[in-house]
């Protein structure tokens, strides 16, 4: 390790570390808000948690967009999604088998592909454009307003139950001053990675979006895995895949869609051919293992592993893209 080095991966590691913190605190505020306001635990855990647990990602791209390196946040995005899928829910469901009893992650499902599909369309023409992250962002209103309606619904869900027990109680004025914390800490320590992650990649003469599928989405996505590990191990097993489902749709609509709107750009061949392909087939597996046609869905270890191995063997192609 050269010298030049220490100081951008000190960043890095220091960005991560106030990254995942301040989005825990922000996580915590905002739901902690809500809840004293009279908003369900369910419109709180689809949407304010939802939200929260991408903004690392949401932050990221924002700042990368802002700084001239829109590469490393559609990178984000895209890398952000696979590691959700095959590192956060493999190791998740490796510790503890995942059986999914709630009939809103199965309406997330669908979602999910159609706004894949949609996303793919704007992509096919080989630029991410101002029109583009518009239509992303507009489709990001029509989601959280989908979710809303559907938490407003009268029929209980298992959900609830556990985001119930998930949400701080605390009084408002502590929960707005860790929201206004979580805040403060998003904004910096974004700011900090992305300055570290592209002076590695410049150092290294690595481009931005393969920074940005590796390092920084397996960092942006710590919150998620924290999350779906802790839930899991408290028998929460819908909030550990609520949130890689809600985290994959965020980080397509918001993720994806700020780069175009702050500094569109064209795109590398390999993101479609390599990297959005190898998303929508780690999606699909998803789909297949926790869908449950026949009943309960549920990812046993042994899928788990599947999913860690199909992680780990996309991580050997990007290698393999860098040393070619």
């Amino acid at each position: 390790m050269t010298s030049e080095l220490l100081v951008p991966i000190f960043a890095v590691i220091s960005g991560f570390a106030l990254l995942v913190w301040g989005a825990d605190r922000f996580v915590d505020g905002a739901s902690a808000t809500a809840r004293n306001l009279g908003v369900s635990p369910l419109i709180i855990g689809l949407t304010i948690v939802g939200i929260g647990t991408s903004a690392p990602e949401i932050l990221v791209s924002a700042m990368a967009a802002w700084q001239g390196n829109p590469a490393l946040g559609i990178g984000n995005a895209l890398g952000s999604n696979i590691t959700n899928i095959g590192l956060v829910l493999g190791v998740t469901a490796i510790i503890t088998p995942l059986v999914v009893k709630s009939d809103t992650l199965r309406r997330e499902y669908p979602l999910m592909f159609i706004i894949m599909l949609v996303s793919l369309m704007l992509l096919l023409d080989g630029e991410m454009s101002r029109l583009d992250g518009i239509i992303l962002l507009i489709g990001l209103v029509i989601m959280v307003m989908w979710m809303i309606r559907l938490s407003l619904r009268r029929e209980h869900d298992p959900m609830e139950d556990e985001f119930d027990k998930e949400i701080p109680r605390v009084s408002t004025g502590k929960a707005l001053f860790w929201l206004a914390l979580g805040m403060i800490l998003l904004l910096g320590s974004s700011r900090l990675l992305v300055w570290g992650a592209v002076d590695i990649a410049l150092t290294m003469g690595i481009s931005d979006l393969i920074i940005g599928l590796t390092i920084v989405a397996i960092g942006t996505s710590l919150p998620e895995l924290a999350a779906s590990v802790m839930s899991a191990l408290r028998n929460e097993p819908d909030i550990a895949i609520g949130n890689v489902i809600g985290s994959n749709m965020f980080n397509l609509l918001a993720v994806l869609g700020l780069p175009g709107v702050i500094h569109p750009t064209l795109l590398e061949p390999e993101i479609l051919t390599r990297d959005y392909t190898y998303m929508i087939g780690l999606s699909i597996a998803l789909f297949v293992m926790a869908y449950g046609f026949r009943g309960q869905g549920r990812i046993n270890r042994v899928e788990g592993l599947l999913l860690l191995i199909a992680y780990f063997v996309y991580l050997g192609l990007l290698y393999h893209s860098v040393r070619s």
